[in-house]
């Protein structure tokens, strides 16, 4: 069958279709996005008419792709900025009365949870013991476990867009306000650590994201058009280099460079933090990007549940 995933992130809404069935790998079949980066539409905790409008209006091109493509079934969920809006429920009546199309608001820890099983069904079973993280718009997720399902699963407010739009100010920042954003995601990454650290080293670690992929490319990682297949590494020691660079760049400066979007530019140095803290704070001198991430867990576990024929 052909499935769609409707995608209602902090940055993007993205509908990825793909054809698959149960016990078989999904197939990417087509991939509609469009950056909508409702973690700066926020108006004092809540999505303002513009920003509903705009959700509203992206939702409904997604669904006529999904429908253009011939996807049988949608699974349509959100993120950390519709989970956090203080008119979610506002949010969510207004697309499904628009559009038709009810969304599924995941925790933060449902998103890590789902990302692992991503990860895990990647890297298989003689990855052993995993510790995944994942850079969204609006929090970094963090899961640990030697099963499909962690053994631990945090979410913490750490996400790229947030970061920057309400801590990183300037182009390019003042150096200040780098080192106080430093600090706060240290601080906040440390709160969490001896919960992992009690269940015994990971023996891989793994990396998902827009965020980790750009950071990797940059540090010389394989371009994305070379393959799904090709291992893609990031090592502790390029990403300490490349931090005190980007925060000396303009917006313009950092969309120059390979792999990086215009559109994300302006929050690579929010996230190249947040990875810097997350892999020293973690002990992880390198980490493997993985290709699948929560859209793939999603469609994932929708599978698990579909009769074997």
């Amino acid at each position: 069958m052909r499935l769609g995933v409707l995608d209602v992130g902090s940055n993007t809404v993205h509908l990825l279709a793909v054809d698959a069935h149960p016990g078989a790998r999904p197939l990417p079949a087509h991939s509609h996005k469009a950056e909508l980066r409702l973690a700066e539409l926020l108006d004092g905790g809540a999505i303002g008419e513009e920003g509903i409008e705009r959700l509203v209006h992206t939702v409904a091109d997604a669904l006529q792709a999904a429908e253009d493509k011939g996807c049988e079934e949608v699974l349509s969920f959100a993120t950390s900025a519709v989970r956090e809006a203080t008119n979610a429920d506002m949010v969510l009546s207004r697309v499904k009365a628009e559009t038709g199309v009810e969304l599924t608001v995941l925790t933060g820890e449902e998103e890590a949870r789902l990302t692992f099983l991503a990860a895990r069904r990647w890297f298989g079973w003689s990855a052993g013991k995993l510790l995944v993280l994942d850079i969204g718009g609006g929090s970094l997720e963090i899961a640990f476990g030697i099963d499909e399902e962690p053994d631990a699963a945090v979410s913490l407010p750490l996400g790229a867009t947030r970061l920057t739009a309400g801590l990183l100010p300037g182009d390019p920042p003042d150096p200040q306000d780098v080192k106080a954003l430093r600090r706060h995601v240290r601080a906040e990454i440390a709160r969490v650590v001896g919960e992992f650290s009690r269940l015994g080293p990971p023996d891989h670690i793994v990396a998902t994201s827009k965020t980790f992929k750009q950071l990797a490319r940059i540090a010389g990682a394989a371009r994305s058009g070379e393959g799904l297949y090709v291992q893609r590494v990031l090592s502790r020691s390029s990403l300490v280099g490349w931090v005190p660079k980007l925060a000396a760049m303009t917006v313009e400066q950092r969309a120059g460079l390979p792999g990086v979007s215009p559109g994300r530019a302006r929050q690579l140095l929010a996230g190249a933090l947040v990875a810097e803290g997350a892999m020293d704070l973690f002990g992880a001198e390198e980490l493997e990007i993985c290709p699948w991430a929560l859209r793939e867990g999603v469609i994932l576990r929708r599978l698990d549940h579909l009769p074997t024929a």
